[in-house]
């Protein structure tokens, strides 16, 4: 039997304070092999991000089927209201995790992190920036990476194709390039003119780089209004792509920061870590505010197609590319083999 009527009911929801949302899935099974330091890491993603985060920032951590020292751990740092959001669930895959973090709420922006990213000083401040001055940013890295521009990246290519904004710039550090690459176990018998130019979208004094990587990237939250519910992948396969692909739906663009904001870590804990994070304490981070409010509207079928696809398919090719290279900056010799 019911008495009397919920004081709840139709009582419209106050406004959020928070103006960033960050999302970490989790998923550390045992401390074994692969995992044998993934605590570390962990214990080092979340404590750089406390250290370089402003106070209306909201942080979820999605456990996705860890063992129980994790589960207790995350708990701690909820009871501790160190993070906002704590959501366990058995291992339903990376982005079916990401998308519970997803729900639930109306925050302009949202980081999607894994979890051994070390966050350094500026990143958010930096990351709005770049938001600010390109109205058609729909995502940005924090990891400048090699050629990122040549993957989903063509839509930006097209529309500034003949703009004296678009060109090949010196990298601004080449130290945190190579950092990335090694953390991922690469070698170093790549072209080292990756080291030295990246292709770069500027407004006025304001630069950001073409084209971002998804192991750490901040999306508008209109890019998820209409949100996949169910990949049948714990990683990879489309899954990835999902993300990637978003904000060309939308006509937005793939962007990254001009600098390093950020780290890789892997799976071995490394002294230089913990010397990092010694680096980044600050006593309080000011909110940088998101004002390119301009709701984005999905592309028709046929811009998105000339865009995404044919022009796509042209930038591919090796002849083309050599003349783009160098007709946007690059020296014909360097052009060559880029």
């Amino acid at each position: 039997m019911r008495v009397g009527f919920n004081p709840h009911k139709d009582k419209p929801l106050d406004q959020s304070d928070y103006l960033h949302q960050v999302i970490i899935p989790v998923f550390i099974p045992h401390f074994e092999d692969y995992y044998k330091d993934a605590f570390t890491i962990l214990k080092h993603c979340l404590n750089s991000l406390l250290q370089t985060m402003h106070n209306q920032t909201m942080i979820t951590v999605v456990n996705n089927g860890s063992c129980k020292e994790i589960v207790d751990y995350l708990n701690q740092l909820y009871e501790a209201n160190k993070i906002q959001e704590v959501i366990h669930t058995d291992n339903l895959g990376k982005i079916n995790a990401i998308f519970k973090g997803l729900s639930g709420n109306n925050i302009p922006l949202v980081t999607i992190s894994d979890s051994d990213v070390l966050f350094l000083k500026d990143w958010q401040k930096e990351t709005i920036a770049v938001f600010n001055n390109f109205p058609k940013a729909g995502v940005v890295g924090i990891v400048p990476q090699i050629r990122t521009f040549a993957h989903l990246s063509s839509n930006l290519i097209f529309e500034k194709l003949f703009s004296n904004n678009l060109k090949f710039t010196e990298v601004k550090n080449p130290d945190a390039f190579k950092k990335f690459y090694y953390s991922i176990g690469w070698g170093e018998n790549y072209n080292h003119d990756y080291l030295r130019w990246t292709l770069s979208i500027e407004n006025k004094d304001f630069r950001a780089g073409v084209g971002s990587g998804h192991f750490v990237a901040t999306y508008r939250k209109e890019l998820f209004d209409e949100i996949k519910t169910y990949f049948g992948y714990k990683m990879g396969a489309d899954s990835e792509k999902y993300l990637d692909e978003s904000p060309l739906q939308k006509g937005l663009w793939r962007l990254t920061t001009n600098d390093n904001y950020a780290y890789h870590m892997g799976n071995v804990a490394e002294d230089w870590m913990t010397s990092e994070i010694q680096k980044n304490t600050v006593s309080q981070v000011e909110a940088v505010h998101f004002i390119n409010q301009q709701k984005p509207a999905k592309v028709s079928r046929f811009s998105f197609y000339i865009k995404n696809r044919i022009f796509a398919k042209i930038f591919d090719n090796k002849a083309f590319r050599k003349y783009f290279y160098h007709f946007k900056g690059l020296p014909k010799d360097v052009a060559k083999n880029y």
